[in-house]
């Protein structure tokens, strides 16, 4: 396939991020040599989504520590990007919901055709920060005078949609800054959005009545995963476990990897466990910056969080 064919990808990670590992940044790195090695796909950017407060998950401490987290970690990154979109809505949001509200933005703001556009979303086109206040920390400030004319032409056409919509403009700044340094060629390419995550999110769609059949539908049947699974676990025999996960077996990109990667068994509650220890090893698992910042806001330092 020649660049023109090939299907542009934006790679969107959902989760609790308490805290975010190396584990994380790897999955996300393994995804984008996978889908360049099959010739068929282009990675051009990834989102990560933290979930909102009321998820209600034990332990899970406040977004503003798991948001200024994930932004250390991926501070040195060129292609990853953290979105605040969804700890800043009223409750929490579905997978779903935040697949649907990043594809539309991206096709309002970009003009792009996305190949899974088959359902209109019900969420909120442009987020807006809700009772909070801006923070500079979110905000990527990287030059972007070197990219060609026409991401910087979707940039001004992003930041006229804000004024005119009266929205305030931080999150169509960031997200102009994603467009900014998405390497989106002069024409205008396929786009997708796919859910990227571990076996573990693949192994819960067989839990029965966790999800809806409807999201699931969604998830796998319009957007479609790529699943890095950790080593060992037979993805294979997870997907015939769900008639959902069966029908669109054609959706889901399972990155294969020959050799065992230390960062495959890297894990958020490992992370908290040596926090609370004191082992040594959470070096291993998370980025120094992130480390110093868990230190310096006392978090994890207890068993409930």
């Amino acid at each position: 396939m020649t660049e023109n064919t090939k299907t542009h990808v934006i790679l969107l990670s959902c989760g609790s991020f308490n805290p975010i590992t190396k584990g994380h940044i790897h999955m996300f790195e393994k995804a984008k040599e996978y889908l360049h090695k099959t010739g068929k796909f282009i990675v051009i950017g990834g989102i990560i989504s933290p979930v909102h407060d009321s998820y209600g998950k034990p332990g899970l401490v406040p977004s503003r520590h798991r948001l200024t987290m994930c932004q250390l970690a991926v501070q040195s990154s060129d292609w990853i990007r953290v979105d605040p979109w969804e700890c800043y809505q009223d409750t929490w949001q579905t997978t779903c919901s935040v697949l649907e509200h990043h594809r539309d933005l991206m096709k309002r703001v970009t003009g792009c055709i996305l190949s899974n556009v088959n359902t209109p979303s019900t969420t909120p086109v442009i987020g807006q920060p809700q009772n909070k206040t801006q923070t500079a920390i979110y905000q990527n400030h990287n030059t972007v005078n070197n990219k060609p004319t026409a991401i910087k032409l979707w940039g001004k056409m992003s930041e006229s949609l804000g004024k005119i919509c009266c929205v305030r403009s931080y999150l169509i700044q960031l997200f102009v800054c994603w467009v900014s340094n998405f390497c989106l060629p002069l024409y205008c390419p396929e786009l997708r959005i796919l859910l990227l995550c571990g076996s573990d999110l693949l192994e819960s769609f067989c839990i029965p009545g966790l999800w809806k059949d409807s999201d699931m539908e969604v998830i796998v049947g319009d957007f479609g995963i790529v699943v890095v699974p950790r080593d060992g676990v037979d993805t294979e025999r997870i997907m015939n476990h769900s008639s959902v996960l069966r029908k669109y077996k054609d959706n889901i990109t399972v990155v294969k990897d020959d050799a065992n990667h230390p960062m495959s068994i890297v894990s958020s509650t490992k992370s908290r466990l040596a926090l609370q220890h004191g082992d040594g090893h959470v070096v291993d698992y998370l980025n120094q910056p992130v480390i110093d910042y868990i230190l310096q806001s006392q978090l994890y330092i207890n068993a409930s969080g």
